[in-house]
């Protein structure tokens, strides 16, 4: 059976930078292709010339049969591309039915409503989707969202459907039903182009796989022929022996303590000590109140009762500019929205939260800012053409070490890191894990939010379990399991283990 997407000999060069090179993939007609690679390998560059954003160097994109080139992302979705993508690109003030037919509304000049909402309803019980047509966008949960753009892509009967890092944000049920979707979009025909970091996830839904290494493709076959060690070894180009790289460190006395911290609506009684050179797991299934509980302590938040001291003296902080002059930063869970500024360069990123270091009077010092950002980069090993390069042009893993370099250049003595490794690859996952270790050797102290069980185990001291807003079990390092983890997670269990 022919291909009814090929990709043959594409190359895409950048600035300083080669992003494909001589790169040829296929996508067959009720198969799901995975594309796999650490970030900065291709993968997004891939995504890009397909939905039209770039047009390739060289080589040829071929659909059902023709030659074609995508000079915007209306070409690409005229030849019956569609793209899932993990943040969604739609129009939260519109209603569902408006941004499935958005660019292609039935009626001509004049648009038929009723035409559209019951379209509309016959794409949602088609994925079984539990919600009106006229429902805002606003409403619905990211899993719901992901829903529409399925929608949207079915109403245009596309042939190819891409969907990139779908899961990011969604919680255990939810992925479940995407899934689900997956397996109901191959038995109808669809070519799907499948890309995640999460190797459950690649081995559950794809029938081929393609891994590329450094823009170009190092391999492919069938997923049911590999073992996930050797799709990391292609990956990252050498096997990583140890993923949690957990350090012997002396843990100190103790530098924050939080007591009966609570709010109105989003947790309730949370207490916990954390040590200088401590690791603090915390874990839980999504909305469990985990960031929550954290932001509250940052000063993001206003607690209704309890107490934060912070080194012996008490904090209230009102706002985050309190917590950061207490010594305590917070890296968020969404490093796009609030972990750094796109369109701005790294060093005006990563010096962001600690200008009065770089002032000179009323001036702030580019020599200073410039050589501060050197160092943490240096340190984080962040890959980029220049330090003046825009963030939005580095790759997910690159945009989160700016993010942690920014929150360092504080210089802090606590650290809450919020999903500190979420939609990067295992390479750089590797590389966070080790400085992570380098942080608490220095006597940092770190809480580590994370809803990957394998990362909270293998780098946390103790570990607390929180589930619908309380914490409600405590683990020693020698004395947790995963079962009895996810058993207080999902509320099956509520046990302390003298942590």
């Amino acid at each position: 059976m022919a291909p009814v997407l090929s990709l043959s000999h594409i190359s895409k060069g950048f600035p300083g930078v080669q992003a494909l090179d001589d790169v040829s993939l296929t996508l067959e007609r009720g198969s799901v292709t995975a594309l796999i690679g650490e970030n900065g390998a291709g993968k997004s560059t891939i995504v890009k010339i397909l939905t039209g954003i770039y047009t390739p160097d060289a080589g040829t994109v071929n659909v059902e049969g023709r030659d074609r080139r995508f000079a915007t992302p209306k070409d690409a979705w005229a030849a019956g591309i569609a793209a899932i993508h993990q943040e969604t690109v739609m129009f939260d003030e519109l209603s569902v039915q408006e941004n499935i037919f958005m660019g292609h509304m039935p009626g001509g000049r004049l648009i038929d409503r009723t035409a559209i909402r019951d379209r509309t309803k016959e794409l949602l019980a088609r994925i079984d989707a539990d919600f009106a047509p006229e429902t805002p966008l606003k409403r619905l949960s990211v899993a719901q969202k992901h829903m529409v753009e399925i929608a949207r892509a079915l109403s245009h009967e596309a042939a190819v459907i891409i969907m990139d890092e779908p899961t990011a944000s969604l919680s255990r049920h939810e992925i479940g039903e995407l899934f689900s979707l997956v397996d109901q979009l191959r038995d109808e025909g669809r070519a799907i182009l499948f890309i995640s970091h999460k190797f459950d996830e690649i081995f559950r839904v794809s029938d081929r796989w393609v891994c590329l290494r450094d823009g170009r493709k190092v391999g492919e076959g069938l997923t049911a022929e590999v073992t996930e060690p050797e799709l990391v070894r292609l990956m990252v180009g050498r096997p990583i022996d140890q993923v949690f790289p957990k350090r012997d460190v002396v843990i100190g006395e103790v530098v924050l303590e939080v007591e009966g911290l609570s709010n109105a609506t989003e947790f309730a009684d949370i207490s916990f000590e954390l040590r200088r050179g401590e690791i603090l797991g915390l874990y839980g299934l999504v909305g469990a109140g985990r960031s929550e509980a954290m932001q509250c302590v940052f000063g993001l938040s206003q607690p209704t009762r309890g107490r934060i001291v912070m080194e012996g003296r008490p904090l209230a902080p009102r706002a985050p500019g309190d917590a950061i002059d207490a010594g305590i930063s917070y890296v968020p869970e969404d490093r796009q929205e609030q972990g750094v500024v796109l369109p701005l360069g790294i060093r005006a990123n990563i010096t962001l939260a600690s200008l009065a270091r770089h002032a000179r009077g009323w001036f702030l010092s580019s020599s200073s800012e410039l050589d501060a950002t050197r160092a943490l980069g240096d340190r984080l090993a962040v890959k980029a053409a220049s330090w003046e390069q825009p963030v939005m042009e580095l790759s997910g893993g690159n945009q989160q070490k700016v993010v942690i370099a920014k929150w360092l250049a504080t210089q802090p003595r606590v650290i809450i890191l919020d999903e500190p490794t979420k939609g990067i690859d295992i390479g750089s996952k590797a590389a966070v894990h080790a400085f992570i270790g380098e942080l608490v050797a220095d006597g940092l102290a770190v809480v580590l939010i994370s809803s990957e069980l394998p990362e909270v185990m293998g780098l946390a001291d103790r570990i607390l379990v929180m589930h619908e807003g309380r914490i409600v079990a405590r683990f020693a390092r020698d004395a947790w399991s995963a079962e009895a983890i996810v058993a207080a997670a999902t509320g099956a269990v509520a046990a302390d283990r003298a942590a």
